[in-house]
């Protein structure tokens, strides 16, 4: 039994939390279209290509042509993809069973690079069984002193260190290292992952309104320390009990694949409004 029961729990959840195994991945063999993500790391070009790809996408949705598109926007963007996606099931994982993977490098994961949506995507060591949901977070006088207190209260500190410990250092520093040799600010790169990781959490309460207090001060807790220290913040929660927004300390570039660099801003960007470009 590869996890069945915990891939069925996460697909449940939407298409950027649907997982396979990794070693029925690889029983599938090479005929199945599943490759290492670590071809991603390794300086073949697959990156590269990739990135390439995405330029052209970017270009086209714009009536342009792809050299009309920095490439560092459109590794930014790449980046941005590729870390939501890898981070969305170990997060959800986190949140709602506590489980947190041993040691994993980017080589240990399988993907299937499809554009233009959730790639597949086969982790290694999913638990058997989707274990019952933990106690729920504490909530009341711990939230005034933050998320990150919140969190202490709710028995996350262990799980938010080993996450930022196995994932964030582990595959996503990879892909990481990989997207910053396309000239990418790290300050942009990192703040991406947190735009991820708070994207993730969102989803995970919008389905399981449950764990909403956890995603949030799991989130909370891993923006407050360690990689992702700085790169964003969350604003307090509703008094409805919402997950509260998140706000970027940077900006992932998009805007600039428009024409003229004018084009919208994500609802989390630093920035208030585009730059205008002198002249």
């Amino acid at each position: 039994m590869h996890g069945d029961e915990t891939r069925a729990a996460l697909a449940e959840l939407g298409p950027f939390f649907a997982v396979e195994s990794a070693a029925a991945a690889d029983a599938a063999g090479g005929g199945s279209g599943w490759r290492s993500m670590g071809e991603l790391g390794d300086g073949s070009g697959v990156l590269a290509a990739r990135v390439a790809a995405v330029r052209g996408v970017l270009a086209a949705g714009g009536g342009q042509q792809p050299d009309a598109v920095e490439e560092r926007v459109a590794a930014s963007v790449t980046h941005l993809g590729l870390v939501a996606r890898l981070l969305s099931p170990y997060l959800a994982l986190a949140v709602l069973y506590g489980h947190v993977p041993g040691a994993v490098r980017l080589s240990d994961l399988r993907w299937q690079p499809a554009l233009g949506g959730p790639y597949p995507l086969a982790l290694p060591g999913l638990p058997g069984r989707a274990a019952g949901p933990p106690a729920p977070a504490e909530t009341g006088p711990a939230e005034t002193g933050g998320v990150a207190d919140l969190g202490r209260v709710a028995g996350l500190g262990g799980v938010a260190d080993a996450f930022a410990a196995a994932v964030l250092s582990g595959p996503v520093r990879e892909l990481t290292a990989a997207c910053a040799d396309f000239r990418v600010s790290p300050h942009v790169l990192r703040g991406n992952t947190a735009s991820a990781l708070a994207g993730a959490a969102r989803m995970v309460a919008g389905a399981r309104p449950e764990a909403a207090a956890r995603a949030r001060a799991l989130t909370g807790l891993l923006l407050a320390g360690g990689p992702l220290r700085g790169a964003g913040h969350l604003t307090p929660a509703d008094a409805g009990g919402g997950h509260g927004a998140f706000r970027r300390r940077s900006c992932c570039l998009i805007y600039r694949a428009a024409p003229g660099h004018a084009g919208a801003l994500c609802g989390d960007c630093a920035l208030s409004r585009v730059p205008v470009r002198p002249g």
